[in-house]
C-alpha cells in the first residue's frame, strides 16, 4: 500500500519506499535517528531493501530483550551476533547462493522485476525492467579490467508531466531542458560536430576595483573595439573547427551570437556541469576551458542527430543517436507530477539491481525463502544463534502479514518444508506476497541479488550491535533555569 505523507509546507509524497517515508517524517528519539540513518545507508549503497534493513534491525534489538533483563552483558550478545552474522555471510557467499550469467537476458529480467514488483510501478514491470537494464547497459564502462557503472552521473531521469507512463523510454544520449540561443539557428542537425566549453563566450569586464580613466573621446571608442576584437578572437577560435554545435557552461554574448549564426553554427549556454559531463560521454567530445587550446582532437562526432523539440510547453534539446554513448537520459512520462515522482524512486531501485546484478552476479530467492533457509541453519547451534534465526524469520512473517494469511499457521507450514529438505542446494520455498500460499521462488522466478541481502544483514546486524553498546543517553542540550551558577560538584551531584 502507498503512503501519502504531508510535509510542514503542504506538499505531499505519495510512496511505499522505506527509505522515502522516513526521509520525509522527523523524529525526536536519538536511537530512532540513527534507524533512519541506517535506511538512508542501504539506499545509497545497494538501492533497495529500505524497509528489510528497518524491519530486521528492529527484531534483532526485540529478540535481544529477553537476554539483557537475564542480566547477560550486552558485550556478550553482541559476540554472539558478530558470530552469527560471520556465519550468514559465509553461508550467503557459498551454499544459499548461486551464480548468475551477466549475459542471460530473460534471468536479468526476472530478478529486476521481482523488485519493482511490489511498488507503484509494478503495473508497467516490463517497460521499468526495459528501461533499467537497457540504461545500465548503456553506461556500463569497463577500464583495465574492472567495470564501472555510474548511474547517479551518466544515468539521468528527466519528468515531463504529461502522456502516460507507456511512452517513456531510454534515449541513447541526452535531453536538456534548452533551446537553442538565437531564434535563426538551426534546431535539427544530423551528424553533427560539436565542441563542449567551460569559459564565456562574451568580454570579461575587470572586476568591482578596476578603474578606467577615460580622456580623450576616441578611448571609449578604443574601449568598446577592444571588446568587439576579443570576442571575435574567441568566436573565430571555435569558427576555425568548423563545428555545428557549441555548448558552454557559461553565457553567450549577443556579439558572439551574431558571428556564430553567420558561420551556420547553433550555440547552447549554460548547461549544467552534469550535463557537459554527459554530453561529453555520449558524443566523445573533450571539454576544453579556452578557446585557444581548441584541437580537431576535441570535437565530438559520435552523435547521429541533434534536435530541438518542444515537450508540453517547454523546448528540449535533444543529442541523441550516438554511437556507443557511454550516458543515456531516461525520459519519464506520467499523468502528474507526484505519479512521475514516484515512479523515479521505484526506477531508482530498479536501476541499482541492475547495477549490482552487473558488478556482482550472485541471486538468492526471494519473498521471505533466504531467511527461513539461514533461520534454520542458525537455529541448530546455541540458544543466543537461535535468538538470530528468530529475528531473520521477521521478513516471511512480515509477507504473511502483508496479504492477511494466518501468520503462525504459513510459518509453521514454512519452518516444515526448510526442515524436510535434504538437497545440498538452497531451499527456494518461500511466501507469495498477494495470496499468501506457500510457493517454490525457483518456480516463480523470484531471485534477489546476493549483494542487497548481504548489505541488509551486515547494516541491521551492525545497527542492533551499536545500539546495544549504548546504556545511557545524556543529553548535551542545557536545561532553562536550575544549573546556572552552580558550581562543578553540585552539577555533577545532579548528573548523578
Amino acid at each position: 500500500m502507498l503512503k501519502m505523507l504531508m510535509d510542514p509546507m503542504g506538499g505531499i509524497v505519495m510512496t511505499n519506499d522505506g527509505n522515502a517515508i522516513l526521509r520525509e517524517i522527523t523524529v525526536q528519539h536519538p536511537a530512532a535517528k540513527s534507524m533512519i540513518e541506517i535506511a538512508r545507508t542501504q539506499d545509497e549503497e545497494v538501492g533497495d531493501g529500505t524497509t528489510s534493513v528497518i524491519v530486521l534491525a528492529g527484531e534483532m534489538l526485540a529478540v535481544a530483550e529477553p537476554f539483557l533483563s537475564q542480566q547477560i552483558h550486552p558485550t556478550v550478545i553482541i559476540r554472539t551476533f558478530r558470530k552469527a552474522l560471520e556465519e550468514i555471510v559465509d553461508l550467503l557467499q557459498t551454499k544459499l547462493s548461486i551464480a548468475l550469467d551477466p549475459n542471460d537476458k530473460t534471468r536479468l529480467h526476472e530478478v529486476v522485476k521481482s523488485c519493482v514488483g511490489t511498488k507503484f510501478i509494478g503495473r508497467w514491470s516490463d517497460l521499468a525492467v526495459q528501461i533499467a537494464l537497457e540504461a545500465v547497459e548503456t553506461v556500463a564502462l569497463t577500464e583495465n579490467g574492472r567495470t564501472e557503472v555510474d548511474i547517479k552521473r551518466y544515468a539521468k531521469v528527466e519528468m515531463v508531466p504529461g502522456g502516460s507512463i507507456e511512452d517513456s523510454c531510454v534515449l541513447k544520449g541526452v535531453m536538456l531542458n534548452k533551446d537553442v540561443t538565437h531564434p535563426k539557428m538551426r534546431r535539427l542537425i544530423k551528424n553533427p560536430r560539436i565542441i563542449l566549453l567551460d569559459c564565456s563566450l562574451e568580454y570579461k569586464k575587470g572586476e568591482s576595483q578596476t578603474n578606467v580613466e577615460i580622456i580623450a573621446e576616441q578611448d571609449f571608442t578604443r574601449m568598446l573595439q577592444i571588446e568587439e576584437e576579443y570576442v571575435a578572437k574567441i568566436c573565430n577560435d571555435i569558427i576555425a573547427l568548423k563545428p555545428d554545435l557549441v555548448f558552454t557552461e557559461k553565457g553567450v554574448s549577443d556579439l558572439a551570437q551574431h558571428y556564430l549564426v553567420k558561420a551556420g553554427i547553433t550555440a547552447i549556454r549554460r548547461l549544467r556541469k552534469t550535463d557537459n559531463l554527459r554530453i561529453a560521454r555520449a558524443c566523445g567530445a573533450t571539454i576544453v576551458n579556452r578557446t585557444e587550446e581548441l584541437t580537431e582532437r576535441d570535437v565530438g562526432t559520435k552523435c547521429g542527430l541533434f534536435e530541438v523539440k518542444k515537450l508540453g510547453d517547454e523546448y528540449f534539446t535533444f543529442i541523441t543517436e550516438c554511437t556507443d554513448p557511454k550516458a543515456c537520459t531516461i525520459l519519464l512520462r506520467g499523468a502528474s507530477k507526484d505519479v512521475l515522482k514516484e515512479t523515479d524512486r521505484n526506477l531508482q531501485d530498479a536501476l541499482h539491481v541492475a547495477r549490482n546484478l552487473v558488478l556482482e552476479p550472485r541471486l538468492v530467492p526471494g519473498g521471505g525463502a533466504i531467511e527461513m533457509a539461514l533461520s534454520h541453519a542458525l537455529s541448530r547451534k546455541d540458544v543466543q544463534h537461535r535468538a538470530v534465526a528468530q529475528a531473520l524469520e521477521i521478513i516471511p512473517r512480515t509477507l504473511a502479514q502483508n496479504c492477511g494469511a494466518n501468520t503462525i499457521r504459513t510459518l509453521t507450514a514454512l519452518r516444515a518444508k526448510h526442515a524436510s529438505h535434504t538437497d545440498a542446494d538452497v531451499c527456494t520455498w518461500g511466501i507469495d506476497g498477494e495470496s499468501g500460499e506457500l510457493v517454490d521462488m525457483k518456480v516463480r522466478g523470484i531471485w534477489e541479488p546476493l549483494s542487497v541481502k548481504l548489505q541488509v544483514y551486515k547494516t541491521a546486524v551492525e545497527t542492533a550491535i551499536l545500539l546495544l553498546r549504548i546504556d545511557d543517553i545524556v543529553s548535551g542540550s542545557k536545561k532553562r533555569g536550575g544549573n546556572e551558577g552552580a558550581t562543578p560538584s553540585q552539577m555533577a551531584a545532579g548528573a548523578e
